[in-house]
């Protein structure tokens, strides 16, 4: 599995924000500081369950699992992408609709916006981090596509966390500015519930992805078109006339292929023709870890 140094990063950069803005939110009373550092704790222990993922998907094959560990990776970012709407949106929504009835702001703004731009600072060097790991993986896709066809998870959970977080610092920052400049404290809880709603809207897109991944997604088509034309010409096979294929992890695909091989072969022959075949598709595709190649009629 390629590098995962950005999630390491993330982890380090989101408990130091979390500390300095829980620490704010102690000297201001400010809801929306609170929000903030519950949604910086709720992205370390994202990023600590994509790590377990990523160490648990990497166990080899035994008889409990005989294809592998995989999907554990798949499984853990699903958790996540609940974790971080349960745990992170609702309880900023709580914590803002809580504080529209009891409003209260005390303390040095320096404190706040000293946080916001510390905290600020180290989510571009986290968002800076994943979108180079991101556009790699990417390579010309439009950044959406990219995103919607990404079969490795941690990787857009945490630049779409990260985008996240700075859209939230800059409510946050919206919150504490207006309710001071206009003397309305509302404006404190309404910014803790937008990030709320922010936090839910981008765990719903999360937990789209994610449970499209777990479920099992097939390979590209481009891909498949190019294993059916390796398939047709090895000269022992006439036509393949199924195919099935599914992720296991990000570097992991399984693949089956329904061929039907020239009548006057020996079984032999054909077995020398599936092994064959079974090398020619996975030196052209090395992620294809598992082909079973079932000859049929």
């Amino acid at each position: 599995m390629k590098s995962k140094l950005f999630i390491y990063i993330s982890l380090v950069v989101d408990i130091s924000i979390a500390i300095s803005k829980f620490t704010a939110a102690a000297f201001t009373g400010s809801s929306s500081m609170v929000s903030e550092g519950i949604h910086s704790i709720i992205d370390a222990i994202s990023q600590l369950l994509l790590i377990w993922g990523i160490v648990a998907s990497k166990k080899k094959p035994d008889s409990t699992r005989p294809f592998g560990y995989g999907k554990e990776l798949y499984f853990w970012s699903f958790i996540v992408s609940l974790v971080i709407f349960i745990l992170g949106g609702c309880i900023s929504f709580y914590e803002g609709l809580q504080r529209l009835t009891e409003p209260a702001f005390t303390g040095s703004l320096a404190w706040t916006y000293a946080t916001l731009v510390v905290a600020f600072l180290f989510t571009i060097v986290s968002l800076t981090s994943a979108l180079n790991a991101f556009n790699k993986q990417r390579g010309d896709k439009p950044f959406w596509k990219a995103v919607t066809e990404s079969k490795d998870p941690s990787t857009f959970i945490v630049l779409l966390g990260d985008v996240g977080d700075l859209l939230g610092l800059i409510v946050a920052f919206l919150g504490v500015y207006l309710g001071r400049l206009l003397h309305n404290q509302y404006y404190d809880g309404v910014a803790s519930m937008v990030i709320g709603v922010i936090m839910v809207v981008i765990s719903g897109l999360l937990v789209s992805e994610s449970k499209s991944l777990l479920m099992g997604e097939t390979t590209s088509r481009k891909t498949l078109r190019k294993v059916m034309a390796l398939a047709r010409a090895d000269e022992a096979v006439i036509r393949v006339k199924k195919h099935f294929s599914m992720y296991l992890g990000p570097e992991e695909v399984i693949l089956q292929l329904n061929t039907v091989f020239k009548d006057n072969l020996t079984t032999q022959q054909i077995t020398d023709a599936i092994e064959r075949l079974t090398k020619t598709i996975q030196k052209e595709f090395p992620r294809i870890k598992q082909i079973f190649i079932e000859p049929v009629k």
